[in-house]
């Protein structure tokens, strides 16, 4: 195994667990790398944070560094997203069925994140990128999230002559539930992960929301109550009382 890895890092629930993930498996250099896209809840990249404070107490012999990628433009080029432009509501997971893509979909994004982690892996003289997609992800909609998509991307990737560069999602194949269960193993402080769509002033999470939505119920089928709040907090709380769902 490498010992230099390239992570990609949003500071929601997934990319958060896989960067404890990748210190589970003894990688000694792990460069982060975020993305500032003017996404609507830009707050999750103050989560990163927290998470890297987290790593370096636990483990203080693991180099760790963090890169946040001006990509801003992305907002100017992809304005058909609810991600990039706030006139645009966000999804409601009740009345996405048989949406082909939602609209919450940023155009090739995922495609763009892992072109530039594949070059900032080039400039560190790592051969891995790992990033957090999960197939689950692609059945609601979001295509850049599957298997198929990373098969297609490492194929580009090959290409390169000299340096061997492979993009791994350690993910792709678990459940949410099961996400959530490896975060519990590894000790992962899910209060201070960010997977919601909004931004709202009051700092509560959307339930409703296609991403906040798969979150809640991974942590109900794991029998944990997510820790984060929300709009619907008084509903959720009945939800966890009906399930048995413990307190982290």
């Amino acid at each position: 195994m490498d010992s230099k890895l390239v992570l990609s890092i949003s500071g929601g629930m997934d990319s958060v667990v896989l960067l404890h993930m990748a210190v589970d498996q003894g990688f000694k250099e792990i460069h982060l790398i975020s993305y500032d896209y003017g996404q609507r809840h830009v707050r999750e990249l103050a989560c990163v944070k927290d998470q890297i404070d987290a790593v370096k107490t636990t483990a203080p012999s693991i180099e760790v560094s963090h890169y946040v990628a001006d990509v801003r433009f992305i907002k100017y080029i992809s304005p058909t997203s609810s991600l990039t432009n706030t006139n645009i509501d966000n999804p409601d997971i009740s009345k996405m069925a048989g949406d082909a893509q939602p609209v919450s979909y940023v155009p090739f994004r995922n495609q763009l994140f892992n072109t530039i982690a594949c070059a900032y892996a080039e400039s560190k003289g790592a051969d891995t990128v790992w990033y957090g997609a999960a197939e689950v992800d692609s059945l609601a909609g979001y295509w850049d999230g599957s298997n198929e998509f990373v098969d297609s991307m490492n194929a580009l990737v090959a290409l390169n002559r000299e340096n061997r560069i492979t993009i791994e999602a350690p993910l792709i194949t678990m459940s949410k539930e099961a996400i959530v269960e490896e975060g519990v193993r590894l000790g992962v402080d899910f209060g201070k992960t960010w997977t919601c769509y909004s931004n709202r002033e009051d700092g509560l999470a959307d339930a409703t929301t296609p991403s906040s939505s798969m979150r809640v119920k991974g942590f109900v089928d794991a029998g944990y109550q997510d820790p984060i709040q929300y709009i619907q907090q008084q509903k959720l709380d009945e939800l966890y009382m009906l399930k048995g769902c413990k307190k982290l």
